[in-house]
């Protein structure tokens, strides 16, 4: 369940339809800093093999990043020799502000990228891309680290690659196994609204664009891939990863404190099947209760070691209220972005207020408790106190959860329809089988092309 106060912009994922030969479906981006010795031999093999296997119309940008060498020379070369090739020169270096200006700009519905040595084997080209046009999938990376992957580079790169993956597990919870290898691509309709939320410009652009894509729900497709590592590679080891580690700590921080607007990349709801009606089952309630339970075992624990410190100077229920009063900010806290999704600052004094007005029942109830007690006995050990405390918070979690769910962090869309009022919660309607205008005037028509087909670009 969403809460947050933005709808998503995205429309529902759909194939994309059939249309005129010559349009490219797809723009495979090729950045370059320098690289006059490869870069003819690479866009003339990438060529033939897209002109040879792919059954769309295609398009190859080079993008040039400030070249110092004869790059541009043989950029414009190519594009003046091979009708599908065009380039793009940017005054910077950066890989990744060289592809958010051609994606940006590009009006092919699939856009991908891939390095210039084509260290991966293209024949993955296809199945990389084949999920996006299909609709299944919003990102599609080649990954060399699926254990049907068949690479050969140096145990150094090996490891600071493994290594690197590692440190995204731990550190943001990555799920895609491969942030690094040059070779993806993205629907355009998801890169106009992701990239403008990606801040890197150089190399770590393509893990911060997979980290908060994968955090705002949109499906990541891996393809294992052939990998040959290329011994010139003109790449700065030791300066890429410093730069990395920066940007995991300013992407971590930033999703931390829930100052990014994922909610943009949201798409319909409806879109996603485990947001279908299901018979006598509260939506997202299943995921709610973990992450409420988790949430409570820790607070729980939060609570009794507050409890234990405070009893040490005061009586047993001052120590009580501080302890209770104490963990249930935290416990408000972590359960309105853990459990219930409720991202930003939007609300949050009103959410915490409603909190303490629950943390008075619990109050009412471990007080009462405790109450009860001493009347059965002048001086009961701690350990009893410590039981009936454990016994009481369970109860009150369980009204706790309750009140959360039906009071503090409801589901403002189901009361709002319910009510046929508009509310910031609302978000836009979309039935099965119907794709948002916006995108259906966007999207250009497909139909595959093969290499026989007459192209009026070839009567020259």
């Amino acid at each position: 369940m969403r809460t947050d106060s933005s709808p998503g912009t995205l429309p529902a994922r759909e194939h994309l339809p059939a249309a005129p030969a010559g349009t490219p479906v797809l723009d495979v981006v090729i950045p370059v800093y320098n690289e006059e010795k490869d870069l003819q031999p690479c866009v003339r093999r990438l060529h033939e093999h897209l002109h040879r296997t792919f059954p769309y119309a295609f398009r190859i940008t080079i993008a040039d990043n400030a070249s110092m060498d004869t790059t541009p020379q043989v950029a414009r070369q190519l594009a003046a020799e091979i009708p599908e090739v065009t380039t793009f020169r940017l005054e910077q270096k950066g890989r990744g502000r060289a592809l958010r200006a051609v994606w940006s700009s590009s009006d092919a519905p699939v856009l991908a990228y891939m390095d210039v040595d084509l260290s991966t084997d293209l024949n993955a080209l296809l199945p990389l891309v084949a999920p996006l046009i299909s609709g299944h999938s919003d990102l599609a990376i080649g990954s060399r680290l699926a254990r049907s992957s068949r690479v050969v580079r140096g145990p150094k790169r090996e490891f600071i690659s493994r290594a690197y993956n590692l440190i995204l597990r731990g550190s943001l919870q990555a799920r895609f196994s491969d942030a690094q290898c040059g070779f993806k691509a993205i629907r355009r309709d998801v890169a106009q609204v992701l990239l403008p939320l990606v801040e890197d410009t150089g190399w770590f652009f393509d893990t911060e664009m997979l980290v908060l894509a994968e955090r705002a729900g949109l499906r990541i497709h891996e393809v294992p891939v052939d990998w040959v590592d290329d011994p010139d590679s003109t790449v700065h080891i030791v300066k890429t990863a410093t730069d990395d580690l920066k940007g995991v700590w300013r992407v971590g921080r930033a999703l931390a404190t829930g100052s990014l607007a994922l909610d943009r990349l949201a798409r319909p709801f409806g879109d996603d099947p485990r947001d279908r009606d299901l018979v006598d089952v509260p939506k997202g309630l299943a995921r709610q209760l973990v992450g409420f339970c988790v949430v409570g075992a820790l607070s729980t624990l939060f609570y009794l070691l507050l409890y234990s410190g405070f009893r040490a100077v005061t009586g047993s229920q001052v120590a009580n209220a501080l302890a209770l009063l104490v963990s249930a900010v935290a416990n408000t806290a972590a359960n309105r972005r853990l459990t219930f999704g409720v991202r930003g600052r939007g609300g949050a004094v009103r959410h915490q207020a409603q909190g303490l007005v629950v943390f008075g029942i619990g109050l009412a109830l471990t007080s009462g408790s405790l109450a009860a007690l001493n009347t059965a006995t002048s001086e009961p050990a701690h350990s009893t106190e410590l039981a009936v405390l454990i016994a009481a918070n369970l109860a009150a979690t369980v009204l706790r959860f309750l009140l959360f769910r039906a009071w503090v962090f409801p589901d403002r869309r189901e009361d709002d329809s319910a009510r046929g009022a508009s509310s910031p919660y609302d978000t836009t309607p979309f039935r099965a089988g119907e794709v948002a205008d916006s995108w259906r005037d966007a999207t250009v028509q497909l139909l595959p092309v093969r290499p026989h087909d007459t192209d009026a670009r070839d009567l020259r």
